[in-house]
């Protein structure tokens, strides 16, 4: 009866061993679950990095559709066989932008007696637009571009500075695109007083 016993509880010891060890290997060789990668959000992402994008004389304009202070779509392709004097400017009823806008304004039987047509850009709404053009009675289309898809295209999207603080805008710049789509030229980094004046001699040369 003792013999018994004993075996017994060598053979439950023996069984609880293994089933010990076994718990242990388990526990050793389990993996915790991989954290889940951040998602970066494509808006937030495009809006706070500058436009690689560096055109030059001779290149195709970029083609973009975009809606007008009437809320009417515009394509670029819609001006074909006529030449473009497209501007890009940061932002509405601003001093600057507001004197560059006016000198088209003032200009405009010029420019399409020379066979042209103006159209400005920047990112502000189609309801800031329509205030703009109806406050400063605006007489050619504005473009609505609150995507930044077209000054990414054409590379006016910029780190600017003012004020010892940096930030993301576009930079005033036009560019004269032939009646193929092609560019002819490009005022980079425009200054206001004059600019008028570059453009019309441009579409002189051109004509």
């Amino acid at each position: 009866m003792t013999k018994t016993v004993k075996k017994g509880r060598g053979r439950s010891r023996t069984k609880t061993q293994v089933k010990s060890s076994a718990r242990v290997v388990k526990t050793k060789y389990k993996t915790s679950p991989r954290p889940s990668p951040k998602k970066t959000t494509p808006s937030s992402k495009n809006s706070s990095s500058a436009s690689p994008v560096q055109l030059k004389v001779g290149q195709k304009a970029p083609p973009f559709i975009l809606f007008s202070q009437a809320g009417k779509k515009v394509s670029l392709t819609d001006y074909r066989g006529k030449r473009v004097v497209l501007y890009f400017y940061p932002k509405d009823d601003t001093p600057g932008c507001t004197k560059e806008a006016c000198a088209f304004r003032d200009s405009i039987e010029e420019i399409n007696e020379s066979g042209a047509v103006v159209l400005g850009v920047s990112a502000d709404s189609v309801d800031s637009h329509k205030k703009f053009a109806q406050k400063f009675n605006l007489n050619f289309p504005i473009l609505s571009d609150v995507d930044k898809k077209a000054v990414r295209a054409y590379g006016v999207w910029k780190e600017k500075s003012l004020y010892g603080r940096t930030f993301m805008g576009v930079e005033r710049s036009t560019f004269v695109i032939d009646e193929q789509g092609k560019i002819v030229e490009i005022f980079s980094k425009v200054k206001v007083d004059r600019h008028l004046e570059e453009v019309l001699s441009e579409l002189e040369l051109i004509r």
